[in-house]
């Protein structure tokens, strides 16, 4: 009889790298990842690492671990990329964006100069410093060829007041709605409220109450005294 051949030991099929995906042109959705990496993930409040003081070793007698949280707040649960802090964002605000951007009612230009600003805004407070030529030349730090330039960058700004994400308090500072996103804990933004609401004179309608792009479904009507109702902007 003829010797059966020996057993043949199995490859793994070759992996390749797939395939580049065609671009349709639209880059929206590849900046906007970018601007969340390079924005929203700047933050960070960085707990220190228990240091064990004591250890185990596999089949040794059982020793006493001493974990020292001396120089850590107990409070300090974050712990996240950069040094610039960290803000806390609406879930509803966050879906609320990306809805925008996939309709094409959100621009480019006007979700990069939001999250800049929302990035800038100073601890405990809702205010951003920055001039437009600032937020210019923060934006192209990385850029190549291709720049935003200022009156984009003001008509930006104008359509963000108008929905009520941002507001301008004076020369080189803006308020960000900071139902929306606010570096801050909530006592802080209670007080942040209610400088808010004695600027407006305590009126329901201004500033930071609707959330736009006005006459579209979804837009929500905040109300501070309950729960957020939704309904159509008049």
């Amino acid at each position: 009889m003829t010797p059966e051949p020996p057993a043949r030991a199995q490859r793994r099929p070759s992996q390749t790298a797939p395939a580049d995906v065609p671009r349709n042109g639209d880059d929206v959705l590849d900046d906007i990842v970018s601007l969340l990496a390079g924005h929203i993930g700047q933050a960070a409040n960085v707990v220190p690492r228990p240091t064990a003081r004591s250890r185990t070793t596999r089949g040794g007698p059982k020793v006493q671990i001493n974990i020292d949280y001396s120089d850590t707040d107990p409070r300090s649960i974050h712990n996240m990329a950069g040094r610039l802090g960290y803000s806390i964002t609406s879930n509803w605000f966050a879906q609320w964006m990306a809805k925008l951007l996939i309709a094409g009612v959100l621009s480019r230009s006007q979700a990069a100069v939001f999250l800049f600003v929302a990035g800038g805004q100073k601890k405990g407070t809702g205010i951003a410093s920055y001039t437009q030529q600032q937020i210019s030349d923060g934006l192209n730090e990385l850029a190549g060829a291709k720049k935003i330039t200022r009156p984009t960058v003001n008509k930006a700004v104008k359509t963000l007041i108008e929905w009520g994400w941002l507001e301008s308090v004076g020369y080189g500072r803006i308020r960000l709605n900071v139902t929306l996103w606010f570096a801050g804990n909530s006592g802080e933004q209670k007080n942040v409220l209610e400088e808010i609401a004695s600027d407006h004179g305590n009126e329901s309608e201004a500033f930071p109450h609707r959330v736009g792009p006005n006459d579209l479904p979804g837009q929500q009507v905040l109300d501070f005294t309950e729960a957020p109702v939704r309904g159509a902007a008049g």
